[in-house]
């Protein structure tokens, strides 16, 4: 059979090229998932990786006032200068495995210097107090969605063709968490973990008002409940994630917020599943339910709840040796090895 053969399917193409290696069928396992993905994105039989980028979103949340958080929201704007340093772990992995990295300010309450290398995407000054009225206004985070997308229509001018996802913001846990639980009618409980650090009475307080909130509103649309549990960086990042599918980009999706942000975006066009990689599983609580319920399979179990697009940096090589497996390795018939299968 020919790999080329016009009446196969593009899947059949790519399927018929992978198990037709040298090697037993399977036995490169989740990379050949992965190859089989990333052909299928690309539409061709010799997938590439292009100018591999990772965004990092950063805002902040009206409901850190409720002390929900062990860190002060100051910590948000705080680490958005160490990732411009270079000093943040994200920086480090990107710089090991050769990724550009931009950072967005999305909606951190604070001022950045004009000279400091942040892309300034500021809706507001973080999210409202969702104890009390909604995170953002309809229009807010109807303008965050296409900040997102216009950011990533930029990275794709620019060439860049895989993209990974990450964040910054104190309190952004406690959002996901309420995403994760309204779109999937998962119990809150289920859905809380420690965040930067939350434990004993302050983590049963943090589910308290997490349940509290989410029993005072009712939204009907994927885009109402963003608005109404999201945050800044949250919206941005789906509507970034959103472009990326348009643009037929690989989506290298970090941790528990990264996904809630995924989760937002197929709530809103199922088919930006297909375009997700999912780099790892989180140690942050709830983050293992939401790939079960994406039937996704991470590609890496570091015990890490870091975020900042960290699972994503470290992930890159691996999608790499996926691309390059199917590109250079030898079939049996071009190696002159028998196939006994």
């Amino acid at each position: 059979m020919n790999p080329k053969d016009k009446t196969m399917t593009l899947k059949e193409q790519l399927q018929h090229k992978i198990d037709f290696k040298t090697k037993p069928l399977g036995a490169l396992g989740l990379l050949e998932d992965l190859a089989l993905q990333i052909g299928h994105i690309q539409n061709t039989l010799t997938p590439e990786l292009k100018n591999p980028t990772v965004l990092v979103f950063a805002g902040d949340h009206g409901l850190t006032d409720e002390g929900i958080s062990p860190f002060p929201k100051e910590v948000t704007w705080q680490m958005v200068m160490n990732f411009v340093a270079g000093g943040a772990a994200i920086n480090v992995f990107c710089r090991q495995n050769g990724i550009n990295l931009k950072v967005v300010d999305a909606g951190v309450d604070f001022d950045f210097p004009e000279e400091v290398p942040v892309i300034n995407a500021k809706v507001a000054r973080g999210t409202r107090n969702m104890r009390h009225e909604p995170a953002m206004t309809a229009e807010e985070c109807a303008t965050a969605i296409q900040k997102g997308r216009e950011l990533v229509k930029l990275e794709a001018a620019g060439g860049c063709n895989i993209i990974g996802f990450g964040e910054m913001g104190i309190g952004n846990t406690s959002a996901s968490a309420l995403l994760m639980h309204r779109f999937l009618n998962i119990p809150i409980e289920e859905c809380t973990g420690s965040g930067t650090g939350t434990h004993g009475e302050q983590l049963t307080r943090k589910m308290q008002i997490l349940k509290e909130v989410s029993e005072k509103y009712d939204p009907k649309t994927p885009e109402e409940t963003l608005a109404t549990f999201g945050g800044f960086e949250l919206a941005m990042m789906t509507g970034a994630m959103l472009e990326a599918r348009n643009q037929r980009m690989i989506l290298l999706i970090d941790g528990f917020i990264a996904t809630a942000s995924a989760l937002s975006a197929i709530q809103i066009n199922p088919e930006v599943r297909d375009n997700c990689v999912f780099c790892h599983s989180s140690d942050e609580r709830g983050h293992k339910l939401m790939l079960e319920h994406l039937n996704a399979n991470p590609m890496l179990q570091l015990n890490l709840r870091l975020g900042e697009g960290t699972g994503a940096a470290l992930a890159l090589p691996l999608v790499q040796a996926a691309v390059n497996f199917l590109n250079e390795m030898a079939s049996f018939e071009a190696a002159g090895v028998v196939n006994k299968e």
